[in-house]
């Protein structure tokens, strides 16, 4: 085995274009990247160590070794799904481990694992919830179970503790269940599929690690079951588990968003391994369709409360959105699959764009508060359930906040491949980046300024490729390789490939245009209809009342024509830390208010309006001071 090696690490046989690199040849040292990993290690990890005991999540497990599942009864704490939670926090805490190897993270794989193992029953099924309070209806309620689901985080768990060096007995605890998955689900002929999508990627990792193939096989399976008729109706209908049409026949993402992202990701894993070149194009069918009609700005995903849920095509409105956290994370996980089965550059703008912007925002620039509803929009007044208010510590479903865990303390893993004697760098952050026997030390500011420079550090003697991915939204782009210019136009793919025998000390510098812009919506979304938005580089800004002048209120303000967009960069605000602020010119716009609030006198005649300056932060950075309103979609005057 490979212990060098990250989240998603495709077979020497597969369909890859692009191999990952290993977690140990990308260093990330600073910027948004470097902070959030050392926040996430000093703050965020040890609050979730904590609540694996106080919410239950290991409190379950004791009492199903203890043999409370034999009587059923015992008294089971959270929700059915509470296994999860665990196996997430088991995942962040491998990968933080092989980051900066830690005797504290060793320990609790290690004592978790015992805990597992006690409670595993000896077929190797391992399901707290089950084993304690519904010994007799084991996989008889897959529909919203989450059976399958709570072992496909298992499997996560246990390839990251392997490949992180902490240990095999998560791997024994693992492999033994998903033999027992296989057994029943495979050669036993149950064709029963988990309502909740994501033991598909799951299995075809655990695949790639052990080379046992019924994984790939039963993760090829409950693919090609979906939408079939094997998923029983919940009560929340057949769109809500993506049960409703095969998944080549099904055009759009529909129903509860983190099933149908885990799903695609799955879908990709298979293709990959299998070679099957339909389930790739319908995955990119259905990714264009979705990146078109149904990602909101911020890259945010999942439009509805209801069902935590893909609305029509082009429902996005920005105060009713939902985007949950672990949205954005099945996103990336499914986008950067996309980028290795094809090595096109657009699936890597997309994860710049989801985690600069809808996965930054999940967590307060502490690390200890955590959003599981990613909005664009908030009122003052704003009233409504814990999920959708400020963040908060902790959640009674808290599949969010360890999800966000490991995603931070593997993000070293998305940010450069190799392919051919190329390497392709797709995240820009400071630090180095090793393939072999080539070395590049990366300063930058990255995203508060635009410049990028690359120091060669070891060089293998031969010719080989740098390819630097240039963003969509990058209007004017320059490259110089030891001070002279070269030719900076993207190929078909979106990257500037540089090639030439390198040697120690060559230097080439990257510059993208980080000149602020407005970007307007496409006319059929209803819902910011007649407004813009502010983005510089690949941040979406958004207005929070807390920097607007007294007395101005973010619902009054509209951008005057031809606003000016003014960069004010601040090393340490308040609350932050180091941002980027944007000033412009804008009006505040009142207009007489009673009885109803309609009139047929046009509101232009109505509306008084006077000059002020309104100002924007990141959006990723908002609600970390006074809590009041925000938004992303301003009107224009």
């Amino acid at each position: 085995m490979d212990q060098a090696c990250g989240p998603a690490v495709p077979t020497a046989e597969s369909k890859a274009v692009q191999r990952p690199l290993g977690i140990h040849d990308v260093v990330i040292t600073g910027g948004p990247f470097g902070r959030w990993q050392s926040v996430n290690r000093a703050a965020s990890i040890p609050l979730g160590l904590e609540q694996m005991e106080q919410a239950g999540s290991l409190p379950n497990l004791r009492l199903a070794g203890a043999g409370a599942g034999a009587e059923g009864g015992g008294e089971f704490r959270g929700y059915r799904f509470q296994d999860s939670d665990l196996y997430k926090q088991l995942e962040a805490v491998a990968w933080e481990h092989a980051r900066r190897p830690s005797a504290e993270y060793t320990d609790f794989v290690e004592q978790a694992s015992e805990v597992l193992k006690r409670a595993q029953r000896p077929d190797g099924y391992l399901n707290s919830h089950y084993q304690i309070v519904k010994p007799d209806k084991i996989y008889a309620e897959l529909e919203y179970s989450h059976e399958m689901y709570c072992a496909g985080h298992l499997f996560q768990a246990a390839v990251a503790a392997t490949r992180a060096g902490t240990g095999t007995e998560l791997l024994d605890v693992a492999r033994k269940f998903a033999d027992q998955l296989a057994d029943v689900f495979l050669r036993g002929g149950n064709d029963g599929i988990d309502g909740h999508a994501e033991v598909e990627t799951a299995l075809v990792e655990l695949y790639r690690l052990t080379g046992e193939r019924s994984y790939l096989c039963l993760a090829t399976k409950l693919i090609e079951n979906r939408g079939r008729g094997h998923i029983r109706d919940s009560g929340l209908g057949i769109l809500y588990a993506q049960d409703h049409l095969p998944v080549r026949e099904a055009d759009t993402a529909v129903g509860h968003a983190v099933r149908q992202l885990y799903l695609e990701a799955g879908i990709v894993d298979v293709y990959l391994e299998t070679g099957d070149e339909s389930l790739l194009e319908c995955s990119v069918r259905r990714w264009e369709d979705l990146v078109a009609t149904k990602t909101h700005l911020t890259g945010g995903m999942g439009s509805r409360h209801s069902d935590e849920a893909f609305g029509d095509r082009w429902e996005l409105p920005p105060d009713r959105a939902y985007n949950e956290s672990c949205a954005a994370i099945a996103s990336i996980h499914w986008n950067w699959r996309l980028l290795l089965a094809t090595g096109h550059g657009r699936y890597a703008d997309l994860i710049e764009r989801t985690l600069y912007n809808a996965f930054a925002a999940s967590t307060s620039a502490d690390g200890i508060r955590f959003f599981y509803v990613n909005p664009l929009q908030r009122r003052d007044d704003h009233v409504e359930g814990a999920y959708a208010g400020r963040r908060r510590e902790w959640f009674a479903c808290a599949c969010c906040p360890p999800n966000v865990m490991r995603l931070v303390s593997s993000l070293g893993g998305y940010v450069a491949t190799s392919a051919e004697n190329t390497l392709l760098v797709h995240q820009y952050v400071p630090g180095t980046v090793s393939d072999g026997d080539l070395t590049l030390a990366v300063a930058t500011d990255y995203p508060w300024h635009g410049r990028v420079t690359f120091t060669v550090e070891r060089a293998p003697g031969t010719p080989w490729s740098l390819a630097l991915r240039v963003p969509a939204w990058s209007a004017a782009t320059t490259v110089t390789i030891d001070g002279e210019s070269v030719a900076a136009v993207p190929d078909e793919r979106g990257y500037v490939v540089l090639t030439r025998e390198w040697r120690a000390g060559d230097t080439v510098e990257l510059e993208l245009d980080m000149a602020p812009r407005l970007v307007h919506p496409h006319r059929n979304l209803d819902a910011v209809r007649g407004c813009v938005a502010v983005e510089r580089g690949p941040l979406v800004y958004a207005f929070e009342q807390a920097d607007q002048p007294e007395g101005v209120h973010l619902p009054d303000l509209a951008l005057a024509p031809g606003a000016e967009l003014r960069v004010l960069d601040k090393d340490d605000l308040d609350g932050i830390g180091r941002t980027v602020l944007i000033e412009t010119d804008a009006l505040a716009v009142s207009q007489p208010v009673g009885g109803l609030p309609y009139t047929t006198t046009p509101p232009a005649e109505l509306a008084t309006g006077s000059p002020v300056t309104a100002t924007a932060i990141p959006y990723y950075q908002w609600d970390n001071r006074d809590g009041r309103g925000m938004r992303v979609w301003i009107p224009l005057a």
